[in-house]
């Protein structure tokens, strides 16, 4: 069970995410706070595993808190603000998720929770190994490991996967196929192109190589790109 919480000053915005929270059968919800000050009282007392964290909020923000904890539970950021994207991922979250949330939104990032704790707790190895998509190519379904996906490219309406044995393009957008990809291994690093963190081999200045392919990083992509690569232990 995952044990979490929210801090929202917004009492409509805490109680939408309580309603996803309730049917999701892995999901513990033990406490809403409105205010930071609030949150950091509880969490010393309290063990927390999910945090679904605002960042506008009086008294102490979200980016504060989150820099303040000296516990390390899995963290979701709720805002109407875009502008604190990069430092937040900085911050090493889970997720990043504009307000108003859709369910369906939600649930993508709840699907990555989940890979994040199996990991965690040692059950998900031989499941990532054996993990794979099936893609629509010439009128057929064509199972893809994801193990083998070195990146994607962005055909405007298609897309290209790249992977160790060779290329697939099927009638998909990059922003889709990105979010359904949704893990710490596959990163967008600019507007046509989304690859997998351990099949990069260099990176220099702004682009990365993956199997002697260089391929651009995007100026509103550099920070966080980068911040992930060097978290990931890839240099």
């Amino acid at each position: 069970m995952i044990r979490c919480m929210i801090v929202d000053d917004e009492p409509l915005a805490s109680k939408l995410i309580a309603t996803y929270i309730k049917p999701i059968h892995n999901l513990e919800l033990l406490k809403i706070c409105h205010s930071g000050i609030d949150a950091a009282n509880y969490l010393n007392e309290h063990e927390i595993d999910l945090i679904f964290l605002d960042i506008n909020m009086p008294e102490i923000n979200g980016i504060d808190l989150l820099k303040s904890l000296t516990i390390s539970p899995l963290i979701i950021i709720t805002t109407a603000y875009r502008e604190f994207a990069v430092e937040s991922f900085e911050l090493n979250v889970v997720d990043y998720l504009i307000k108003p949330i859709t369910l369906q939104r939600f649930m993508k990032t709840i699907g990555r929770v989940n890979k994040l704790v199996s990991l965690d707790e040692g059950q998900g190895n031989s499941e990532a190994e054996d993990s794979f998509i099936f893609l629509k190519v010439d009128k057929k379904m064509v199972k893809v490991k994801l193990n083998d996906i070195c990146y994607i490219e962005s055909l405007k309406d298609y897309i290209r996967v790249k992977t160790i044995e060779g290329s697939y393009v099927t009638h998909q957008t990059l922003t889709h196929i990105t979010e359904l990809l949704a893990s710490d291994n596959f990163v967008r690093i600019h507007r046509s192109f989304t690859v997998s963190l351990k099949m990069v081999t260099a990176i220099n200045g702004n682009s990365l190589e993956i199997k002697e392919q260089q391929l651009p990083i995007g100026r509103n992509y550099q920070q966080q790109v980068k911040s992930l690569i060097f978290n990931s232990g890839v240099q």
